[in-house]
């Protein structure tokens, strides 16, 4: 039986890949973009299949209209995918207010609208799998990363909250945390903080380490997520890259030995 998709920012990256993997096994997608002249070549291969809606995540009025549209056009929706997102670029210190917001509005609230507003049918229908495209950067930091690290463990936050919430009414919820991947996340994508001469070192160490990383290539995903969604079983969380699990392990191994090593003081601060 053929899935309903709803897929948000399927212009480029994953979310292209994504509504490509769903399209050509004869899945139903309605897939998001701000300029729905980037979609032209889906809505010409699948006309009957795709639809295209035009949409600005931050925008939670639209996020609702859009989400009732492709339900209302399909019959239903079985996969709701938050995938519009961006990454910022910038020390802590280099980081204005609006840029923050910003960024939050996109990769949080944008999800969270979306979310919002595919429960009540997912609830009526008793069965549906939400997945959040958070990262690697959503368990884990690096520097230069704050604000983008801030928005993703906000997402992997209330999405664990959301999975035991919605777990009674047959929906699943997923996390996907991809590693390096080969899409525009870092270049035309990205938004750059203006440079602190301070932290030129800094920034220029992240830049050769992203040099020397061996990244994925998008398209060897589509397997990955249709084997997600297919799961009778969905996983909470699934990382996606060969580097990710090993970041992660060396991440907590050591988060682990610091609470360890500080156990005392912890169970003093318990008092009698």
């Amino acid at each position: 039986m053929s899935k309903v998709w709803f897929i948000t920012g399927v212009s480029r990256g994953f979310g292209r890949e994504w509504a490509l993997a769903a399209l050509e096994r004869g899945d139903r997608v309605a897939g998001t973009a701000r300029d729905l002249t980037t979609v032209d070549d889906l809505v010409a291969k699948y006309p009957e299949t795709f639809l295209p809606l035009r949409l600005d995540v931050t925008d939670r009025a639209a996020d609702f209209a859009a989400v009732e549209q492709a339900a209302g056009h399909f019959g239903r929706l079985d996969v709701v995918v938050n995938n519009a997102g961006y990454g910022h670029f910038g020390a802590i210190e280099e980081l204005t207010e609006a840029e923050v917001r910003a960024q939050l509005e996109t990769n949080v609230f944008g999800a969270l609208w979306v979310t919002q507003a595919a429960l009540p049918i997912l609830r009526a229908q008793g069965s549906g799998h939400i997945i959040q495209v958070s990262s690697i950067g959503g368990i884990s930091a690096f520097p230069t990363l704050g604000a983008y690290h801030a928005s993703k463990w906000a997402l992997e936050g209330f999405s664990q909250s959301l999975a035991a919430e919605v777990a009674p009414f047959g929906i699943h919820v997923t996390l996907i945390e991809p590693g390096g991947f080969s899409t525009d996340w870092s270049g035309p994508s990205a938004v750059h903080s203006a440079p602190n001469p301070a932290y030129e070192s800094i920034r220029q160490a992240r830049a050769q380490g992203r040099i020397s990383q061996r990244r994925g290539e998008p398209t060897a995903t589509r397997a990955a997520i249709l084997a997600v969604v297919d799961a009778p079983k969905p996983p909470l969380r699934v990382f996606l890259g060969a580097l990710p699990l090993q970041i992660a392990t060396a991440d907590y191994e050591s988060r682990l030995a610091t609470w360890r090593e500080w156990d005392a003081i912890s169970q003093a601060a318990q008092g009698e």
